[in-house]
């Protein structure tokens, strides 16, 4: 019996999340800037720039939930039954 190759389906070793001492290593590195970020984001803010207003608004109150209707009332036969 042929082996159908699963067990080669490795992926990229370094793909996921990020391991924690990684991560505070990213935020000390960033913590420096953080006064600076807040000052432009400030500034976006204050221009009206639409970025800045829906991050805002997606970090305060949430990202609305997303609605999608679907029409599947259509007319097209799941099977073709010819005489």
């Amino acid at each position: 019996m042929k082996e159908d190759g699963r067990k080669n389906n490795g992926g990229n070793k370094s793909a996921g999340r990020k391991s924690k001492s990684e991560e505070q290593n990213l935020v000390q590195k960033l913590s420096p800037m953080e006064g600076k970020a807040l000052e432009v984001f400030k500034k976006a803010l204050n221009e009206e720039k639409q970025w800045a207003v829906k991050m805002y608004f997606e970090y305060m109150y949430g990202k609305p939930i997303e609605t999608k209707i679907l029409d599947v009332t259509t007319d097209t036969p799941i099977f073709n039954i010819t005489d």
